[in-house]
Parts: C-alpha cells; structure tokens; sequence
C-alpha cells in the first residue's frame, strides 16, 4: 500500500517493501512510471535513487493534489497523469521501469469520508477515482446471489451466502449508507474473533471495494499495458496484499516467461514459443523480519520482479491466469 497522507512539508511514510524493490531492480535509471501513484512514496524513492524521469499515474485526484504540493521540488522529472494504470502505454512507451502497488492505499483508509475503512465511520463509498456507482449502490441494488458471489470470489468470505442474505433484508427496511451499517450487519453473521485475527468485516470490504473499482480486470489490462509500456530489458515490479491479486500476478509472468502456467483445472495450460519477460526470482519477495515489526500492514505483502524482452506484446485470456470471475463475466 502506498504512504498515508501527509502534511506537504512532513516526510512521507515508507512504502511497503520499499528497500527489497529497490534493492532488486537496481540500477535505477531512465524514466520509470508508478502507476499507483498513492502518497508518492515510491516516486520519491525512485527519484532519490537516480530515476531521470517519473511518470506518476493515479485515478484518484486527492493524490494528484497533493503531489502538486510534495512534487514541486522535481520540477521536470516528476510528471503526473490522472488515468488507471490500465492506460499508462498511452502515456510513456520505451519505459525502463514500471511499479505497480496494488490495493487501498493508507491515504485512502484514513480518511472516513472515503468511506474504504471498517474501523472508522463515513459515507459507503469506496471510490478509487470518486466517480461512477458506490459501495452504497451496490450493497442495495445488486441481487443476493451477485453478492454472495462476490464476496466469496473477490473476498474468498466463506460465509458469504449468510451476509449476503443479511444484506438484502436490512436493505429492506431501510438503505444501507455507511460503513458501519455494512460493519454491524457483516459481524452479527460472524462469530467474535479471538485476539490476533482480523476484523470480521476485513474480507466483505475487500470483496465490494474490489466490485466497486473492477480492480482485478483493471489488474490484467495494467498487466498488459505495463508490458506495452516497457522497453527490452525494462524491469516490472508488482507489490500485491492478498493472495488472489498475486496468483494472477504470478501466473501472468509464468505464461508470459514462457515457462506454461494453468488458472484453473478447467483452464487450458498455457503454451508459448516467446517469452514477454524474464523472471527474476521464481519465489516471490516479503517482508523481513525489521519491516514486520516496523509496518504490521505488511505482513501479506509480496513483490514479484521481472524484465521485458524484446518479444512483442500481446494480450492474454484473463480466465487462463485465474482472475474470479463472476456470472456475467465467464
């Protein structure tokens, strides 16, 4: 997850996983894009690490905003660019690297009024981009199996039948508009949780945060157009926070390495005669033990590497790297 927000003159946070990505795609040079933009910690720390160039892309403006104020200090070598990561070869072609950190960012949570947090109460809405339907659209107009669907696809909820029913009777009585709302309806269909689990409503929030924004489609096509973006030899580097978002990571690199890969039993394997990139190191990267105890908020996180060949782009079938996939999607 990217820094949390911060006064224009504060330091920002470090970014999760900041010093094993640096570490791995070293040398920094050239013009490289963050296409999760967030507070701007990784544009910052690519930029001190002797990036010529940054491209900054966000859908969120509130991020723009503030790095209008932190950015000025670049000048020319910051560039920022309000679009989904999905867009970012319309922007920069020949990149030597792209970043990509997946998820809510902490500037996100912490602001109640954005309403992405269960711990804090506000509007539901859950926007990325802030437009386009909320959270709060969807918990009262999409049917009870579309629900259950989600939260078990996008969330892997286990009880998602039993909060989904929940959810469509309260709704009835009356709308569901806030985050608490959603939070006291999801924990009376949940036992209580023993001390170190996470929240009851941890896995619901993921599931309609990621329904609100598309996010796993909005995964693949930045995929793909990170690979467009790139030139040979250009390196990729992918954060992801949950296990979904990194197998899909990790079976796009092993289909476009060259090296096969299968999303499913049902799905074809994947066979190719040129390979898109290389991967660097098999295994993905986590967090170490002083980063554990420095940022809790880490311990899911992992980083996957890889460098652009010369082979030309081309598309890959989201269903054969494994992305859930609702009814009306398959």
């Amino acid at each position: 997850m990217a820094a949390a927000a911060q006064a224009p003159n504060s330091a920002p946070h470090i970014p999760v996983l900041l010093r094993p990505l640096l570490r791995a795609v070293a040398p920094v040079e050239g013009v490289w894009v963050d296409g999760t933009l967030g507070a701007g910690g990784y544009t910052r720390a690519l930029l001190e690490a002797g990036a010529e160039r940054v491209i900054g892309v966000d859908r969120d403006p509130l991020a723009l905003d503030m790095a209008r104020q932190w950015g000025a200090e670049y000048g020319a070598r910051l560039q920022l660019v309000q679009d989904t990561f999905s867009h970012m070869d319309d922007h920069v072609q020949d990149a030597d690297g792209v970043v990509l950190d997946l998820g809510v960012s902490s500037m996100q949570l912490d602001r109640a009024e954005r309403g992405f947090s269960f711990m804090q109460d506000g509007p539901l809405d859950m926007r990325m981009g802030q437009d386009g339907p909320t959270a709060a659209d969807l918990v009262n107009t999409a049917e009870e199996a579309e629900l259950a669907d989600i939260l078990y696809l996008y969330g892997e909820e286990r009880a998602s039948r039993r909060i989904a029913r929940a959810i469509t009777r309260a709704r009835a009585v009356a709308p569901i508009e806030t985050t608490f709302q959603l939070v006291e309806i999801v924990e009376k269909c949940l036992p209580r949780p023993k001390p170190g689990q996470a929240h009851p409503a941890t896995r619901s929030f993921q599931a309609i945060r990621i329904a609100v924004n598309d996010e796993f489609a909005e995964l693949v096509a930045g995929l793909e157009s990170a690979e467009r973006a790139l030139k040979p030899g250009g390196q990729l580097a992918v954060v992801t926070f949950h296990s979904i978002e990194d197998r899909m990571v990790k079976r796009f690199l092993q289909a476009k390495s060259g090296g096969g890969g299968r999303g499913s039993r049902h799905a074809p394997e994947i066979q190719k005669d040129t390979a898109e990139f290389e991967v660097k190191q098999r295994k993905a990267i986590g967090p170490d033990d002083h980063e554990l105890a420095e940022n809790p908020r880490s311990r899911s996180a992992k980083l996957r590497v890889a460098i652009r060949t010369d082979a030309p782009a081309t598309p890959i079938d989201r269903k054969a790297i494994g992305t859930p996939l609702l009814k009306g999607d398959r």
